[in-house]
């Protein structure tokens, strides 16, 4: 894990991969489970014996959502901020599912800082380029840009 002293360190930091989280296995339980929390049970998601007959594979997938909202802990298992009294979820840019993540897949974040300004009043506005891997998988699950809001 990479900590930072302060913002000067994070501004430091811009344009550098900070690294990559531990793997996190996406089980049908998991799938099952968001599928709930947010009322998206299509089948592709739920239906095991259907994904076995109709898609390839034969596995159900997760929600692109449900991999992208495993960011902010994604986020906080690589890198820790000296300092901060809170920060915000200020949204995301250019989110692109790329690979579908079939039950019992392991994914991670790989993460990056590609922006960061000063935010008036003791803030700063980062801007974290993610890149969420499978496991063994030749194209990411999905990329994103991140932006987060630290206050001091």
């Amino acid at each position: 894990m990479k900590i930072f002293d302060g913002f000067d360190d994070i501004k430091a930091a811009v344009g550098k991969e900070i690294g990559a989280s531990e793997w996190v296995e996406i089980t049908q339980d998991r799938i099952n489970r968001f599928a709930e929390a947010t009322c998206d049970e299509q089948w592709i998601h739920v239906d095991q014996e259907r994904a076995k007959r109709e898609l390839p594979g034969g596995r159900t997938i997760a929600h692109g959502l449900l991999s992208l909202s495993l960011a902010p802990m994604f986020i906080r298992s690589v890198m820790g901020l000296k300092g901060l009294r809170n920060t915000l979820n200020y949204g995301a840019d250019r989110i692109r599912y790329l690979s579908p993540v079939p039950a019992g897949s392991r994914i991670r974040g790989r993460i990056t800082i590609a922006e960061a300004e000063d935010v008036p009043p003791e803030g700063l506005r980062v801007n974290y380029h993610m890149v969420i891997e499978i496991e063994g998988g030749q194209r990411p699950a999905c990329v994103a840009e991140l932006i987060a809001l630290h206050y001091r």
